[in-house]
């Protein structure tokens, strides 16, 4: 309990109280806390100490931190300056919270997706075709004759298929020169299957888009290409009238160029190109097919190595 000390002053009988000016009287004065003065012989009282319940001092405007919290301030005042968080910025959007009539944030527009160039798109399926059966197409192509005595081949029939057999396309196509031999017996071509073919040009257009990025299979398949006016990649390219394996695996030199038909029997005991009909190109790209199946992995694995010295 704190010491009061009073001093009282009688000199001239009881002190007069002044009397009370306008609506003073009816308020009480509080007297100003934050400095505590005392008076001698005027009748105030003098404090020696400070009341546990007083109100901090101030410091530079703001009320002294004298209970620590969590937050680092006085339950129920402000704290000092230093110890205030700036709010957290507010990023300007569209949405929740946005000002009416606030533009929109804009967003960088996404890149355009990069298209392969044809080069591109050849050199990606020749590192990923081995053991992928949707990047083989075995191709095949009839041929008739144009111009003098029907000794310039044009393409009237072209077939793919897949690496399990599937035919993919197969169509009769109308050379752009008139024919001057069908070559029936070999190209199994008539007059007739060519009335309503399907131009060469559109054909053509259709043909190369299936071959493009995919490992192409043929017998003799140049002849193919040049009927085609087209050049694969020769990483994409697997003639199989080039491969020593068959030739071994039928028995024949290595060096021989051994027809489709002779390889076919020799290897699977099997007859093509039967028949006076003459021959069927889906028929043919299916045993070109088979024949590679028969050394593709030893075939890719030497073709792997020489790339890779």
């Amino acid at each position: 309990m704190s010491d009061i000390s009073l001093n009282l002053s009688y000199a001239g009988g009881a002190a007069r109280r002044r009397p009370a000016r306008g609506n003073r009287g009816s308020h009480k004065r509080f007297p100003n806390r934050t400095h505590q003065r005392s008076f001698p012989g005027r009748g105030h009282a003098h404090r020696d100490a400070r009341p546990e319940h007083a109100a901090p001092p101030r410091q530079n405007g703001a009320f002294a931190q004298l209970v620590s919290s969590p937050s680092g301030a006085l339950c129920g005042h402000r704290a000092p300056s230093s110890a205030r968080q700036p709010p957290a910025p507010i990023a300007s959007s569209r949405g929740c919270g946005a000002k009416p009539g606030e533009p929109a944030e804009r967003r960088p527009a996404p890149a355009a997706a990069h298209r392969p160039s044809p080069a591109e798109s050849h050199r990606a399926a020749a590192q990923t075709s081995t053991r992928i059966p949707t990047k083989y197409l075995a191709l095949d192509c009839e041929m008739v004759g144009t111009g003098p005595k029907g000794s310039i081949s044009k393409l009237a029939r072209c077939s793919l298929v897949s690496y399990d057999g599937d035919v993919v396309y197969d169509k009769f196509i109308n050379p752009p020169v008139p024919v001057t031999d069908y070559r029936t017996r070999w190209s199994g071509i008539r007059r007739s299957d060519l009335v309503n073919a399907a131009p060469y040009s559109e054909a053509r257009k259709e043909i190369l888009r299936l071959l493009m990025g995919k490992v192409v299979i043929g017998h003799a398949v140049h002849n193919d290409f040049n009927v085609l006016g087209y050049s694969h990649p020769a990483a994409l390219t697997r003639d199989t009238s080039r491969i020593p394996l068959l030739n071994q695996r039928a028995g024949f030199a290595a060096t021989e160029c051994a027809s489709l038909k002779r390889l076919t029997k020799a290897i699977f005991n099997r007859d093509i190109q039967t028949g006076k009909k003459g021959h069927s190109s889906v028929e043919d790209a299916r045993a070109t097919m088979e024949l590679y199946k028969v050394v593709e992995e030893e075939w890719e694995r030497t073709l792997a190595s020489s790339r890779s010295q």
